[in-house]
């Protein structure tokens, strides 16, 4: 088995599609990736992946929104395609197996895997007052 991990941005928002009694979730991401090329100058080269995910429940696509960050794992597909000019054209597709949606600010990190249900990770809120720092630091055993 081939397994594939992306990191990277939504290119836009997701579109859920009914398809022979299941729903299918599609999306793309994009990884950009910042290199020195062999002149030293910096170089940036962007990856689109178009990601197909195969599942009953569609909760998290209300989350799949253009320009989130997410972590996407599955099985990889190079899909040859004619261009309206004639030419043929490839595409890198994943059928995704399990999503995670990766957090920003004010986020809680979500994921989603064919297994299981949504689960929010936790999220440890911060020290409202310095007095708890202290206390905390009095109570290390070094």
């Amino acid at each position: 088995m081939i397994k594939m991990q992306v990191i990277g941005n939504l290119g836009r928002d997701c579109v859920v599609n009914p398809v022979g009694g299941k729903n299918v979730i599609n999306f793309s991401v994009a990884h950009t990736e910042k290199y020195k090329d062999h002149q030293g100058n910096m170089q940036e080269k962007t990856t689109w992946v178009e990601c197909s995910y195969w599942v009953d429940k569609t909760g998290i696509s209300q989350y799949l929104t253009k320009g989130k960050q997410v972590y996407v794992e599955g099985i990889p597909d190079v899909r040859t395609y004619q261009k309206n000019d004639g030419t043929t054209g490839v595409s890198l597709t994943l059928r995704v197996r399990d999503i995670r949606l990766l957090g920003g600010r004010g986020d809680q990190p979500l994921s989603e895997s064919p297994a299981q249900e949504p689960v929010a990770a936790s999220v440890s809120s911060p020290v409202s007052d310095k007095s708890d720092i202290q206390e905390f630091a009095d109570d290390l055993p070094f």
